[in-house]
């Protein structure tokens, strides 16, 4: 087999999790190809690894540079094909994380390098670009993507759903199909019940407004009179992140909060967080045509289940419902102080209800392993 992904990265997510999952099979040539999603200093600029028999035999990055958007854009799209081609192989599959990635695999496919093409979507937002020309091109591509591969992966039913609504596809048309996310669960350190701080809230991810921790700050001060020993890990660093410590500081709850700032170690992170009780995860519904959170699949919520942890949310992502359902996850009706915190109480104050959460919880997440994922949804490309 010879392999291409192609995608776009900022942070670990599902490209960086099938490039794992591929570099351990026996795959004779694979060729990874990786842009910047953002102009950050700390990353690498376009560039590819190459592995042969699963041993990394070449690399070439090239530096970062902040330019236009649209020219970064046409410049990735025409380096996943220059990048290719120069390898002078044939490749069997190539995956692409977004659709100008999944565009450059059609038109390899079109030139007869490679044999077949899958489109992997995760993130869908109807209004994707505030500028209308910009907005109208990249959904343009976008469809175009989702009919003309072999197979398109969604993250998450509801992009099936509003491409349907907004663009018209029909469902069957690029073989639509949903690849979650998911999380390694051999990975991850879980803690019986005696072994957990027993009335630690966790949250872990970007310090943004728009993730709702002023609000569960301001809910802090109802559940102290509850439960005393209740505390707030906040793993993560952000532009917020001196507003929350301010705000704890006017309602003198700084010694039940603490922010960790940004923790290089994925093993340190999974491991405060399955130390903790429970976990949260908010989001704000506001506009659903700009919603990212709204059409994804949260990879926070798999993390902090994959540990063992039932989840506090709002009902903004597709799996809300279902982990109420399941008893392994509560949906916080508002955002107001009494509405988090009696939710928290609810769930902390018993020790039997927290059991069996965090039972349901593990139980679950299992479908949602990546070794999982990735085997049934390749196995048809024998994989």
């Amino acid at each position: 087999m010879k392999i291409i992904i192609a995608t776009h990265l900022d942070t670990y997510g599902p490209a960086s999790a099938l490039k794992k999952f591929i570099t351990a099979r026996q795959i004779q040539f694979f060729l990874w190809l990786s842009h910047p999603l953002t102009y950050k200093k700390k990353l690498s600029g376009s560039g590819f690894e190459f592995y042969q028999n699963n041993r990394l035999v070449g690399k070439s990055y090239k530096k970062n540079k902040q330019k236009n958007l649209v020219v970064t854009y046409i410049e990735h799209l025409i380096l996943n094909i220059v990048y290719t081609i120069r390898t002078k192989k044939r490749y069997d599959l190539y995956i692409g994380f977004d659709n100008l990635n999944a565009l450059s695999g059609i038109i390899l496919k079109r030139l007869g390098v490679v044999k077949r093409c899958i489109y992997y979507v995760v993130d869908y937002t109807p209004l994707r670009f505030e500028n209308k020309l910009l907005n109208w091109i990249y959904h343009r591509i976008e469809s175009y993507c989702a009919i003309h591969c072999d197979e398109t992966w969604n993250l998450s039913p509801r992009m099936i759903v509003a491409r349907k609504k907004f663009k018209k596809i029909n469902p069957n048309k690029g073989k639509q199909k949903v690849v979650p996310m998911g999380v390694w669960l051999a990975e991850i350190n879980t803690y019986s019940f005696s072994g957990i701080d027993r009335f630690r809230l966790v949250y872990m991810g970007g310090i943004v407004k728009k993730q709702g921790l002023q609000y569960v700050l301001q809910a802090v001060p109802l559940v102290l009179k509850k439960i005393p020993g209740f505390k707030f890990l906040v793993i993560g660093d952000g532009d917020y992140l001196a507003v929350l410590k301010q705000q704890a500081k006017q309602l003198k709850i700084e010694k039940h909060i603490k922010f960790t700032g940004h923790i290089l170690s994925n093993r340190k992170v999974n491991d405060l967080i399955a130390k903790s009780a429970v976990a949260i995860a908010l989001y704000e519904k506001g506009d659903i045509y700009r919603n990212w959170s709204y059409y994804a699949d949260p990879g926070k919520i798999k993390a902090y289940l994959g540990a063992g942890l039932p989840v506090l949310l709002s009902d903004v992502p597709h799996n809300a419902k279902e982990l109420a359902e399941k008893k392994c996850g509560i949906i916080i009706k508002s955002f107001e102080p009494k509405s988090i915190a009696g939710s928290i109480i609810s769930i902390m104050i018993s020790d039997k209800k927290l059991q069996q959460y965090r039972k349901n919880a593990k139980e679950y997440v299992r479908q949602f392993d990546w070794e999982k994922i990735f085997s049934k949804n390749l196995k048809k490309y024998e994989i």
